[in-house]
């Protein structure tokens, strides 16, 4: 059996789809360098230390650029949210944009904010240049967040979406990785420059890839353009494999037919015009965000994928990405710096190995095993910090990024394009990805926060992950309550188990 559904993957997978995912899933892999570029040089940055190093392993830069730019540990922090705040301004804007125009000029619009938020980074001199350059980095980022996962669900083949879907959290992890590894070696003198330049180079890369590759077939056939569509479809797919079984619901004829017609030269009187006219006829109306909220159908779509987004930041998984050098440190006998990439190594090879999972045992099951997972690797781990057990404070880390991995990372990005129609997906992403944004901003201001506060009232270290444990646990219980399992349902309908009057 797991034979025959590999090789069932590998004849849907063509040299050209992967293409196509390739060159959208630059935009998540921005995502996660963005978010994590600062993270090593810091010190650097801010004129602290002249390397990370215990001794500068670089010559003098001669660059007219200042080497640093002096800021206290408030600017820096402001400097760090503000990617967060340009994120949620991405993800609210992008659903509708993209439901209007299309995802691939979308997408075209994100690479142009990459690039130009990464010059700014790269050529700043003063914390206002490297703040904006960060915000418009981060609606680039929090705009892929909302239209890669559509996009690249509409070209998978429907067998295979959860697999490629977690290709979104998978790119994230790839981002974080490289920038990582970057600031390990470059967070000296002014090489930190070059870490963002290197996110300047993927702009690029991207921006040139986007320049052809097509637009989505699902969005063609829904906005009156079903020829195209099929087109588009057929070369993803390979020529001579059936498409018959996806283009049902587009309100189209077969493909043979369809061919039909578009190799026939028109009649006198416009017969073949009005025939594809008919095919065309019906077009999805999009919903707005605020209309999408209102509406009793998709209500609970709405709450489904704002409490999972909810959960995947408050079960604390950027307690470890984002904080991981200082909160670690001393946990294991090498540097901090070199710890978080091996976490980020972890985090990465966890994701790729448990992608197929969501297809297999379903959206919702991998959702409770990593929240689960999650919530008890919360509070081992505070454990093991308070009574000063090292190598179990070690294995709760890796086990804690490695249950993330399993579900709270991939599966709420494919979820919310799996529980409403067409019409509402780019609504529902943008309440997705926004929540998501929220979330991530409360645990990046108040986790350092809290984390002191406990600390010095009730002393020892790590008590915060009680909290994070308790919140796995309400999370649990909502994800049990509120979400359902989308895995081998048709469309929206059948996910919520209501059927549609037809007139």
């Amino acid at each position: 059996m797991a034979s025959t559904g590999l090789r069932q993957c590998v004849r849907d997978v063509t040299p050209y789809l992967l293409l196509l995912i390739l060159v959208s899933t630059l935009g998540p892999l921005q995502f996660g360098f963005h978010l994590a570029e600062l993270n090593s040089p810091q010190d650097v940055i801010t004129c602290k230390k002249k390397s990370i190093w215990r001794y500068d392993m670089g010559r003098s830069s001669t660059s007219k650029l200042p080497q640093c730019i002096p800021m206290t540990a408030a600017e820096f922090a402001a400097i760090s949210s503000v990617f967060t705040i340009g994120g949620l301004l991405g993800a609210l804007c992008a659903g509708p944009v993209s439901d209007a125009y299309g995802r691939l000029l979308a997408m075209r619009i994100n690479a142009f904010f990459f690039v130009l938020g990464a010059i700014l980074e790269t050529l700043s001199g003063n914390i206002l240049i490297l703040g904006v350059g960060r915000l418009l980095a981060g609606v680039g980022a929090g705009a892929s967040t909302v239209i890669v996962p559509l996009y690249v669900s509409e070209i998978a083949p429907p067998a295979e979406r959860g697999l490629f879907g977690s290709l979104t959290q998978v790119m994230i992890n790839v981002g974080i990785l490289v920038t990582q590894t970057l600031g390990y070696y470059l967070s000296r003198g002014s090489m930190w420059r070059i870490i963002l330049a290197v996110g300047f180079g993927i702009g690029v890369v991207q921006a040139f890839g986007l320049m052809i590759i097509p637009e989505s077939p699902a969005w063609l056939a829904a906005h009156k353009h079903p020829q195209k569509a099929i087109h588009v479809l057929q070369r993803i797919r390979g020529a001579g494999r059936s498409i018959n079984h996806e283009i049902e619901g587009w309100d189209i004829p077969t493909v043979a037919e369809e061919e039909r017609l578009l190799s026939e030269p028109p009649t006198p009187t416009g017969r073949r015009d009005s025939i594809v006219s008919k095919t065309s006829q019906k077009s999805v109306a999009n919903i707005g965000f605020f209309q999408v909220f209102r509406d009793p159908l998709y209500q609970p779509a709405i709450i489904a994928v704002v409490g999972i987004m909810f959960a995947q930041q408050l079960c604390g998984i950027n307690s470890i990405m984002m904080y991981s050098v200082s909160l670690l440190s001393g946990v294991l006998p090498i540097p901090s710096s070199l710890l978080t990439i091996m976490i980020s190594i972890i985090n990465l090879l966890t994701t790729i190995a448990c992608a197929p999972l969501a297809d297999k045992i379903g959206r919702k099951s991998c959702l409770l095993l990593s929240i689960s997972g999650m919530g008890t690797m919360s509070f081992a781990l505070a454990m093991a910090m308070r009574f000063e057990i090292k190598i179990l404070s070690a294995i709760s880390v890796i086990l804690f990024v490695a249950f993330f991995a399993t579900g709270l990372g991939p599966v709420p990005f494919m979820m919310a394009s799996e529980l409403v129609g067409q019409e509402a997906v780019g609504a529902t992403q943008s309440w997705s990805l926004g929540s998501n944004y929220v979330a991530t901003f409360l645990v990046a201001q108040f986790f350092p926060i809290i984390n002191q506060k406990l600390n010095e009232t009730f002393g020892g270290k790590g008590l915060v992950f009680f909290v994070f444990a308790g919140l796995a646990l309400l999370s649990a219980i909502f994800v049990a309550w509120r979400v359902p399992e989308t895995k081998g349902k048709k469309d929206a309908d059948e996910v919520w188990g209501r059927t549609r009057r037809v007139d």
